[in-house]
């Protein structure tokens, strides 16, 4: 069994503004800041034995206080970024409200079967997160891993280890700087099968 400690990075700009971020790359701000150290100083004391991030900037900026104190170094993966938004991507949630009323909508309330415009949808972030965490606990067998991402990868894999019905994604996402843990056993590496469940 592999334990994974899953971080949302914390907050941005961008977050305080409603600003759709997906793969774009805004910095910390200065409480994204204070949340990373905070969440540092809860973690490092469990002895990680290795540490990975999703390579953008706010993930990154997250993970380095624990690396510092772990004395860890970074293990970065795209394959744990955000979902891409697509042309929703740097836009106000609210000129998103009126540029894109029915496709917003039918996303709130369909999400796995459609995606943002020009976006990923769920299941293809799903796949590329499970090929993440496959070689994750294929290089750390029975480890323990800090995994810096975001809010939906969070909530994704949730659903998948943890056997949480696919349409509660929405609740189940983290708030900025909080963390998750899920245990990984080999039953529950069934990457290309479960890719087609759900759906």
């Amino acid at each position: 069994m592999t334990t994974l400690y899953l971080i949302r990075h914390g907050e941005t700009e961008w977050n305080v503004l409603g600003r759709y971020q997906g793969q774009l790359d805004p910095p910390l701000n200065a409480r994204g800041r204070a949340q990373a150290r905070a969440t540092a100083a809860q973690l490092a004391p469990l002895g990680f034995d290795a540490i990975y991030s999703s390579d953008l900037a706010r993930a990154r900026e997250t993970a380095q206080p624990l690396v510092e104190q772990a004395g860890l170094p970074l293990q970065l993966d795209a394959r744990l970024r955000e979902i891409h938004q697509g042309e929703w991507q740097g836009i106000l949630s609210e000129q998103i409200r009126a540029q894109w009323p029915e496709a917003l909508a039918y996303w709130q309330q369909q999400p796995w079967a459609c995606s943002p415009p020009g976006g990923e949808r769920l299941a293809q972030v799903r796949a590329r997160l499970l090929e993440a965490v496959a070689d994750m606990t294929a290089r750390y067998p029975r480890g323990t891993m800090a995994v810096f991402t975001h809010k939906l990868p969070v909530a994704l894999l949730k659903i998948y280890y943890q056997n949480h019905a696919p349409s509660a994604v929405w609740s189940l996402l983290p708030t900025n700087g909080a963390w998750e843990v899920i245990e990984v056993g080999e039953r529950r590496e069934r990457v290309s099968q479960q890719a087609q469940d759900d759906e």
